[in-house]
Parts: C-alpha cells; sequence; structure tokens
C-alpha cells in the first residue's frame, strides 16, 4: 500500500512538470456558509446541483478548518498561510475591520498572489476584501491585477434612519431588504464605481468578472480569488432565484451561489483548462444563527459563525481539478492556512522563510491519499487561543456563547472532546482522559510562547494575559 502510495503521489507530481504550465488556481470563499448548507454535505432542502457534481468529481474534505470564526482575521489567515494574530489582524477590540477603520493586512504581508508572482501568474480579487479599505491595503497593493467588489461586509454603511434589517430578519424568513439602505461601495482596483452597490445583482456581477477574468487569462498561469459577499446578511438575490428554494430567501442566495460555480467550472471546461486547474470551494467561517433562518446550519456540528466549536471554524470544502486530482472523499485535516505552502508548491514557488508561517503542504494528500502533515490546529479568535486540537482530540480553555458571540463563557476548567467519536461537542471526556488534558495544554502553553516571541512589541501587547 505504501508503495501504491508513493507511486501515485510521484505520477501526480510528473504530470504536473510534464505541463507547459504551472496549474491554474481559483479559490471560492463564500462568507458565513455553513458545513450544512449544501445538498453533497447534507442539506435536504438547499438543492446545489453544481456543487454537488464538483464534489462526485473531486474531493471532499470533510475536516477543513479557517483560520478564524469570523471574517477579517479568517481572510488573513487564508492569504497569508499565518494564524491572523500574527499580522494584527485578530483584536479583542475590533473583531472586523469596518468602514471608519484605520487599518489593514500590512504591507509587509505576503499574500498567494504575491507568492504566485514568483512564477508570472496574472492575479485577481473579485468579490468582498475585508482587509482594509483604504488605498495601501486594497487588493492592489497585495499582488493582484486587478479587483473589482465590495471592499467590507455588505451590512455595513446602513442608513441609520431606516428599519435595521436585525429586527425584521428575525420575524420573517422571507424578508427581503432594501440594498439602498447599505451604502456600500464598489470597486474598481482602486476607484468607486458604484455607491450604493446593488447588491440584488451582486453575485451574477461577481460571476461576470470572474468568468472575464478566465477567458482573458486562458493562455497563462493564473490565480483567481472570487470571494462572494453572500449569504453574509442582509440576503439578497438577481430575480431569477427568487422564492426558487424550499429554504426560503436564506436557500435562493444559496442556489444561486451554486449557479455562480457552474459558470465558473463551465468556463474552465470551454477554455479546455479543467486538466491543468484546481479549484477550490470553502467558506470564510461558519453560520450566523443569530439570525435565525436568516442564517444558515452548521449541520452535526455545534454552534456557528464567531465562536472556537466546530461549527465556527469547521467549513464545507471541495477541491476540484479533474486533470489533476483523484475523486473521493478526503477526511484528513486541512486549513485555508495551508494553501500557501500547497500552492508553492504546486507551482514552483517559494513561501516567505524571514517569518513563522503556519502552513502545511496538503499535496500529498490530494494527489495520493496520504496522511495530513496538519496534526495541531489553534483555534483563536479575539486575539486569544481558545481551543487546540491535535489528532482526534480538542480541548477547549475558552469559549463564546454558540448564539451571541460577542460574550464569553467562563469555564471553570477545560473541556476535552474526541471529534471521530463525538463530531457534535456534545460529551466532555476531560475527567476521563486527564493525560491528553495536560499534553494539549503544553500545546498551547508552547504555541502562546511562539507567538509572542514572533511579533513585534505592539502586536505582543494585544494577546490578552491570562489571570
Amino acid at each position: 500500500m505504501k508503495k501504491t502510495i508513493i507511486a501515485l503521489f510521484l505520477s501526480a507530481i510528473c504530470s504536473l512538470h510534464a505541463k507547459d504550465t504551472p496549474p491554474n488556481f481559483i479559490v471560492i470563499f463564500c462568507d458565513d456558509l455553513g458545513y450544512g448548507d449544501l445538498s453533497s454535505f447534507g442539506n435536504p432542502t438547499i438543492h446545489t446541483p453544481h456543487l454537488d457534481r464538483m464534489a462526485s468529481e473531486g474531493q471532499k474534505w470533510t475536516q477543513f478548518y479557517v483560520a478564524d470564526p469570523v471574517c477579517t482575521p479568517s481572510r488573513a489567515g487564508l492569504l497569508t498561510g499565518r494564524y491572523p494574530i500574527r499580522n494584527g489582524m485578530s483584536s479583542d477590540k475590533r473583531v472586523v475591520l469596518f468602514p471608519d477603520s484605520a487599518g489593514g493586512l500590512p504591507d509587509g504581508e505576503v499574500t498567494l498572489a504575491e507568492m504566485l508572482k514568483q512564477k508570472d501568474y496574472a492575479t485577481a480579487a473579485v468579490g468582498k476584501w475585508h482587509l482594509g479599505h483604504l488605498p495601501q491595503y486594497l487588493p492592489t497593493r497585495q499582488g493582484f491585477d486587478s479587483y473589482w467588489g465590495i471592499p467590507y461586509s455588505n451590512d455595513m454603511d446602513w442608513d441609520s434612519s431606516k428599519t435595521h434589517y436585525r429586527q425584521e430578519a428575525r420575524k420573517d424568513p422571507n424578508f427581503y431588504p432594501d440594498t439602498t439602505h447599505y451604502n456600500v461601495p464598489i470597486l474598481e482596483d482602486e476607484t468607486i464605481v458604484e455607491r450604493p452597490a446593488d447588491q440584488n445583482t451582486i453575485t451574477r456581477r461577481y460571476t461576470e468578472k470572474a468568468v472575464e477574468f478566465i477567458e482573458q487569462n486562458k493562455s497563462q498561469p493564473f490565480f483567481l480569488y472570487l470571494a462572494h459577499s453572500m449569504p453574509h446578511i442582509p440576503l439578497l438575490v438577481d430575480k431569477p432565484w427568487l422564492g426558487v428554494s424550499k429554504r426560503g430567501l436564506y436557500g435562493d442566495v444559496i442556489e444561486e451561489i451554486d449557479w455562480s460555480v457552474g459558470q465558473i467550472l463551465n468556463a474552465i471546461r470551454r477554455e479546455g483548462l479543467e486538466d491543468n486547474t484546481i479549484v477550490i470551494f470553502s467558506s470564510d467561517n461558519g453560520p450566523w444563527l443569530s439570525f435565525h433562518t436568516h442564517g444558515g446550519s452548521s449541520g452535526p456540528l455545534r454552534a456557528g459563525k464567531g465562536t472556537t466549536f466546530e461549527g465556527g471554524q469547521r467549513v464545507p470544502t471541495i477541491f476540484w481539478g479533474p486533470g489533476l486530482l483523484p475523486a473521493g472523499v478526503v477526511s484528513e485535516v486541512g486549513s485555508t492556512l495551508d494553501l500557501m505552502h500547497t500552492f508553492a508548491s504546486m507551482a514552483g514557488a517559494e513561501i516567505p522563510n524571514d517569518r513563522k508561517m503556519d502552513s502545511y503542504d496538503l499535496s500529498k494528500v490530494m494527489f495520493a491519499d496520504a496522511r495530513s502533515p496538519r496534526e495541531t490546529f489553534f483555534y483563536w479568535t479575539r486575539a486569544r487561543i481558545h481551543a487546540v486540537r491535535h489528532g482526534p482530540w480538542k480541548l477547549h480553555v475558552h469559549q463564546r456563547e454558540p448564539i451571541n458571540y460577542g460574550r464569553e463563557v467562563i469555564l471553570e476548567k477545560p473541556e476535552l472532546y474526541h471529534l471521530e467519536y463525538d463530531i457534535s461537542e456534545a460529551y466532555d471526556v476531560a475527567d476521563q482522559h486527564p493525560e491528553v488534558v495536560e499534553k494539549l495544554l503544553a500545546l498551547i502553553d508552547a504555541h502562546q510562547a511562539d507567538t509572542e516571541d514572533s511579533l513585534p512589541d505592539q502586536l505582543a501587547a494585544r494577546i490578552p494575559k491570562e489571570e
């Protein structure tokens, strides 16, 4: 068996090197999509045929994590391969960036786009950015050749004279908001081209921009980062999708995203690029449960967005590349943090060696059904470690409330869960396994020290100290 795995991996690597160009990469990143929101991940009423086909032709990753359970730090982790605490994108004061925020992803960080520029990739960001809206922090200053999208969350710049969406959404599962109540801009590169954005058509227009980029760059290696604004509230869809889903407005939004994925994959097939393109579909965090039916589902997982329970950071993820990857279900652990090292390995590029990286190369797992190099994952939020996973064990030392995640839960003692036996984190077994608790506490202490030692003083000072 071991020889077979090695042979498959070597064959896949040889196939990559035999091609004239390194593979194209497309990352499709949703906003607040839950683990249980796709039919391929168990949803019984949301119809997602394009994603289902993508999963059957590709790889469904069932234990894939994001770097943080909220928008800004999660995106920083994806693009840099570093826990967001290392670059100042995690804070106990403001959990995400806002339209009045003065900061953003530091210029000294190396993004996926900048790393792939070593190999002359064409790069584009389409959709939600949320790593700084001022010119010096925009995608065009972070390795992307072009940008078209909304620079932060689509519910920001709200008109305070209007009834807030939060009040209506909790009462009516099909309440449809007025997009003009949100004065969010659309930027083209660094110029505002529309304000307020017509969010009724935003998923369709993101898709059109993405397809246009694929068509224009089919003759060279490219990296496309398509970050949908949906299904973050307010939920808005193009007219053909309104009222089509049994799940109501939330389902309509997901089914339009499914259509969008179909358009992307069809463009790849139409241009003859399916033999040399990797597409990854995922979400920035779990569902926003406080919005009731306007939020999604975590399926069998506990809690959702903003928490470090599995529902907050384990996300539905599909890898697709029919000319490169064998199809199947991958139950090994991976993270968006690992895309940096994985893409570098496949493209023949180098990851930064002048800073602490938190990224692992998953290419052997993708190509040859091998064990994941990621044995440990740390759950950070609000500039504090809340939990650690090592193998099947997960230890919580801090928690947020499952619904009102801004409220901290004080634990009298750490809670321990065996995630392979107990996917829902329902049965605390800390008392039965004190040796595991001790081992995982030591991992947290070592990681905390490593994190503080690798930070500038002004960032290290942001980490809350234990009493």
